[in-house]
């Protein structure tokens, strides 16, 4: 069945359209990812259906009686009475005042007069069947699950919605949403804020949900694991491809090469006709011969019909080469180390071993300590090993003089004159008036690659990351991997990109019972290790 019907749809901001001509159907209980770079119009398509904002032109069609929600990448401020536990129940309003009629009718059956008794008890039972097929009595019950599948924690239910922090509030709407069960989610990155567990509990849950859903996100195995289809938003155009990212990834490729292909061979026969359009007339000169300008007339004919291939662009990857010297085969070593604060104990006699040319990553669930230990590392430059040289990008990234440009910041770091700084920062898509782009306004990516840039001048070989795939799209994710694997150095990274930490980490280290804990390999093993462990216990 046919869920949602998108037909020619354009939408232009009034800088040529960021979407011409779109078309396609979503079909019941399709999973289906919305990809593409930042500004190729995923945002707005999903806007679009959701009907927050209109089309310039085209139709968007919704089966009848469908029950739509949609998941904002930015949740705004209710009104200020609006409880937590308010936003958490709003999808089944209607169900809890049908439960709080029910309510109202056995106090009345209790207190009724014999004359009035049979005509409470008959629509007692009409109301309590018609709450039986709403599944209300198993409300508590699923509302008790989400909330601990999201790690809610009950004392906020009584809070004010709009006294809650940004992460805090997506959470509660995303909960809200799951809670009520609507045949259609449209959700624009579910997966912000979320730690490693619960991302598993929501993947779980969407894999087995029995609606339709249609989502945005830059997490690359939350889409492996829910998606079984990829619309890829390139040039105002879609592509559609079957399956989940890995799958879309490989054929996309084939397509872009194939693509190349028929575009090169095209080039070899449009010139092949000019050739031989030229050729003809110059013999048609030297003969003086009409036939040999008709025939060159009919093949121009012929290439002015021809529909050109348009050349697929080609993505250039940043060369990030990291210019370290060799630090000593022990990096860092930290012995029977504490780290507290007044509530809370993070790590007692704990001990941790880098050695030079591993990549690490800190694992731990939201709150775990995992930034503390981070930053208690910066501060032991006596237990560097020889030659340790760190470079360190926050989760947070600032500047300290926010009002300057971008090309201010790299000059203070980059040795060379202005045109061979323009040109390195070219490389890493700053150009022309984005150089002069002040450093408060620019975007999380943007923020990455200036930081790796500067970082990149100096002479490091211990790089330690906080976050870094944090608020940034799937392009510069992989460009960051792509430099990182590259790197020969030795790197410490936190991260809950599961995808990200798969292609880089050679070991995990993680915190538990006040100790870090070590694995090889990356976080698949360390998935197997945690299952593993968990059916022992069972």
């Amino acid at each position: 069945m046919i869920e949602i019907g998108i037909n020619k749809i354009t939408k232009d901001y009034g800088f040529g359209p960021i979407l011409n001509d779109i078309n396609f159907e979503v079909k019941t209980n399709e999973r289906i990812a919305l990809v593409g770079e930042n500004g190729s119009g995923k945002s707005s398509l999903l806007n679009i259906i959701a009907g927050t904002i209109k089309p310039d032109s085209g139709t968007i069609s919704i089966r009848k009686n469908a029950k739509i929600a949609y998941l904002k990448q930015l949740i705004e401020n209710r009104n200020d009475n609006i409880t937590v536990k308010d936003v958490l129940y709003e999808g089944v309003k209607d169900l809890m005042n049908l439960r709080d009629k029910l309510t109202e009718y056995e106090e009345k059956i209790t207190n009724s007069t014999p004359n009035d008794i049979e005509r409470l008890i008959v629509r007692y039972t009409n109301l309590q069947t018609e709450f039986i097929n709403m599944s209300g009595y198993e409300i508590d019950a699923k509302v008790e699950k989400v909330i601990k599948g999201f790690k809610i924690d009950k004392t906020i239910l009584s809070r004010k919605f709009n006294s809650l922090s940004g992460g805090e509030k997506t959470i509660i709407t995303l909960a809200s949403i799951i809670i009520s069960e609507p045949d259609i989610l449209l959700l624009d990155e579910p997966t912000n804020y979320l730690d490693i567990d619960t991302l598993e509990w929501l993947e779980d849950y969407l894999r087995k949900y029995k609606g339709t859903i249609l989502m945005i996100s830059h997490d690359r195995y939350f889409l492996d694991e829910v998606a079984t289809k990829i619309i890829l938003l390139e040039n105002k155009k879609i592509n559609i491809f079957h399956g989940n990212y890995t799958k879309y990834l490989k054929e996309n490729e084939e397509r872009i090469n194939k693509e190349f292909k028929d575009y090169k061979d095209q080039q070899k026969q449009i010139k092949a006709m000019e050739a031989s359009i030229k050729r003809l007339i110059e013999y048609g000169n030297i003969a003086k011969n009409e036939m040999f300008f008709k025939r060159a007339e009919s093949i121009r004919k012929r290439l002015d019909k021809l529909e050109k291939l348009q050349k697929p662009i080609e993505k250039d990857s940043i060369p990030l080469q990291f210019r370290s010297t060799r630090s000593g085969n022990i990096v860092l070593e930290l012995n029977n180390i504490n780290i507290n604060y007044p509530d809370k104990t993070i790590l007692k006699d704990a001990s941790l071993k880098i050695f030079y040319q591993e990549k690490i990553c800190l694992l731990g669930n939201n709150g775990s300590g995992k930034s503390s230990l981070v930053k208690y590392i910066l501060t032991q430059s006596n237990n560097y090993g020889t030659n340790t040289k760190i470079g360190y990008i926050p989760q947070e990234i600032s500047f300290e003089d926010e009002n300057k440009t971008v090309y201010e910041e790299a000059k203070d770091f980059f040795i060379g004159d202005e045109t061979h700084l323009r040109s390195a920062l070219s490389k890493f898509y700053f150009f022309k008036d984005n150089i002069l782009k002040r450093l408060k306004n620019l975007s999380g990516g943007e923020k990455v690659r200036l930081k790796l840039f500067c970082l990149i001048q100096k002479d490091i070989n211990f790089l330690i990351l906080d976050e870094p795939t944090n608020h940034i799209d799937i392009e510069t994710k992989e460009i960051l991997e792509s430099a990182l694997k590259e790197y020969k150095a030795t790197l410490l990274f936190i991260s809950h990109d599961r995808y990200f930490i798969n292609s880089l980490a050679t070991r995990i280290i993680y915190i538990e019972d006040y100790k870090i804990k070590t694995l090889p390999g990356n976080y698949n093993d360390y998935k197997h290790f945690k299952d593993e462990k968990k059916k022992g216990n069972d």
